[in-house]
């Protein structure tokens, strides 16, 4: 159950920008669990997958219909993304520990669009390009009927759910196979600000 002070935070944030801006300002949690959205306010802290739900509990209260994106990734860690629709273009908010991998701006036509802007962004400490797959878009079921805003025991059942969404390839194996390594000044200035502690 929300408290009053948390529902209130909950409900100031009206845009996605200004959900993009809490998120941003918490710490990156690094343990593993997948718990509720209410859980990124309770501990001041999140990782994606509760960064999002936090995310989707704030967008549906101002009026937009937020769906999580699975980002699935090779030897490295996956990603989960917030994606909404502004105007009939899709946008996303995002926690990571990477600021490569976080917010995006509504100006894609699809959500492959949006989901391949991460593309180059989105690697291992090996400097590879990892990420390889992403998820239908989720529209998370009502908090009445599986509460995932509250309750953190739902977390792993959320991520069940999408697990079993329908997931569509990013690279044929000829592309997979002629990946160019990652230019070494973008891979350094994507650890400015990284927890070195929740890193693949």
């Amino acid at each position: 159950m929300w408290l009053k002070r948390e529902l209130a935070a909950l409900k100031s944030l009206r845009t996605p920008e200004r959900v993009q801006d809490l998120l941003d300002a918490l710490p990156y949690r690094c343990a593993d669990g997948h718990l509720s959205a209410r859980a990124a306010l309770r501990d001041n802290m999140t990782h994606c997958f509760d960064g999002s739900l936090l995310a989707a509990a704030a967008l549906r209260r101002a009026g937009y219909a937020p769906a999580l994106i699975d980002l699935c990734a090779v030897r490295d860690d996956d990603h989960m993304i917030c994606a909404f629709r502004h105007r009939g273009l899709w946008g996303a908010v995002a926690k990571s520990n990477f600021p490569g991998l976080r917010f995006r701006e509504p100006i894609y036509r699809t959500p492959r669009e949006l989901v391949l802007s991460y593309f180059e962004f989105y690697f291992n400490m090996e400097g590879e390009k990892s990420l390889r797959r992403y998820s239908r878009p989720f529209v998370l079921p009502d908090p009445s009927r599986l509460n995932w805003e509250t309750d953190d025991s739902q977390g792993d059942r959320i991520v069940d759910l999408i697990t079993q969404a329908r997931h569509y390839e990013i690279l044929a194996p000829r592309q997979e196979r002629t990946l160019r390594p990652l230019d070494k000044r973008l891979f350094k200035s994507q650890l400015v600000g990284v927890n070195r502690r929740g890193v693949y």
